[in-house]
């Protein structure tokens, strides 16, 4: 750590839950509802900077009423997980990305930049306390959430003097049981997601909360995810409710839209689109059209679909429907190259692979 960035105090938490019972929680527990004992924390004050950096028993926010984030919105997230490889360390998966697009976001919502460093230090140093919370079942990882909001009490619309930063961990299992499913996608014609000019790009609960409407129309209709459509001209696909969207031709290439401000750049979509490069695959980042996208699949040029992100990972596409009518893409199942991408990614991930990119951060 620089001399000039606040060093980590450790208070470990007095009430830690049983072994025992953490053994049993980490039988089955599902994604994102069982918590550990410790998060880390950081506060930001103007004319300060950054200070009281600390590993602390998990616990409430205490804030007041007219605290910033919960009337300006300014907050910001991030999602990665740390993983137990086969010969027993523990690693992080690409942290060091993570960093910088939370500072992106951050410079999006006008907020304070936190330093690479700080963030990684964060996340190692939770890791390295909660090791123990990492489930040995398949799939399993320990979940880190890092995230920070506005905090200054005040009612008035400017950024904020005071910052929250908080990283908090939970124990996930894989986030299909049973293996990737072929899931099916509503399209989105009333509701976008982000427009040009917008906080699309950023990694911000606002973004979220704007997907909640079309996405429970989504489940109204049977599907289980919905996509959305750019805002301009209602016409190009961008990306699903929280997962990027990569498309398989026929000729063995691949097709994800580009990063044009509107959607945001994924992690996981960056490192399948390396991934795919380095298997000698085609990967073109072009806008593609809601109107092709279904005349691809009835030609049978268009063979795969599948969204991508942190948490599901790589998830097959295998029916879209929409109000001009449904179709089905390729067999309706799980495709041999999305199969392959999610493969070699978690090959990676888990210390099985060859990590040419230098990608996994091992912690010992």
């Amino acid at each position: 750590m620089s001399a000039d960035l606040p060093a980590f105090r450790f208070d470990p938490n007095p009430s830690p839950v049983a072994a025992n019972e953490r053994t049993a929680r980490l039988v089955d527990p599902g994604f994102g509802r069982v918590f550990t004992d410790h998060m880390a924390l950081i506060r930001y004050t103007e004319g300060r900077g950054w200070h009281d950096a600390q590993i602390t028993a998990r616990a409430p926010l205490t804030v007041d009423p007219s605290t910033a984030v919960l009337h300006y919105a300014q907050e910001i997230f991030e999602g990665l997980k740390a993983y137990r490889l086969d010969d027993g360390d523990v690693a992080l998966f690409r942290a060091d990305a993570n960093a910088r697009r939370f500072r992106d976001s951050a410079r999006r919502l006008a907020m304070p930049e936190l330093p690479d460093a700080l963030f990684l230090e964060s996340c190692r140093k939770l890791v390295e306390t909660e090791r123990d919370w990492i489930p040995t079942i398949d799939g399993g990882a320990l979940y880190l959430r890092p995230f920070m909001i506005a905090s200054e009490a005040f009612l008035g619309v400017k950024p904020s003097a005071e910052y929250i930063y908080m990283v908090i961990a939970s124990s996930v299992g894989a986030y299909w049981k049973g293996g990737a499913r072929a899931v099916s996608i509503w399209v989105s014609r009333d509701y976008s997601r982000a427009a040009p000019g917008g906080t699309g790009a950023a990694k911000c609960g606002g973004n979220y909360a704007a997907s909640l409407a079309a996405q429970s129309e989504a489940i109204r209709q049977g599907c289980d995810q919905v996509v959305f459509l750019d805002a301009v001209e209602r016409r190009w696909v961008e990306e699903l409710g929280g997962m990027n969207v990569f498309f398989v031709f026929d000729d063995g290439s691949l097709v994800t839209p580009p990063l044009t401000g509107t959607i945001l750049p994924g992690i996981t979509r960056e490192s399948i689109i390396r991934i795919a490069r380095d298997q000698g695959m085609t990967v073109r980042e072009e806008l593609y059209g809601i109107d092709q996208w279904c005349a691809d699949a009835a030609s049978g040029r268009l063979v795969e679909a599948f969204a991508c992100g942190t948490a599901a990972v790589v998830t097959p596409i295998g029916q879209v429907k929409s109000a001009d009518g449904d179709f089905t893409i390729g067999s309706g199942g799980t495709g041999q190259t999305t199969q392959r991408m999610l493969d070699a990614l978690t090959a990676i991930q888990r210390g099985r692979g060859t990590d040419a990119h230098g990608w996994v951060q091992r912690l010992g």
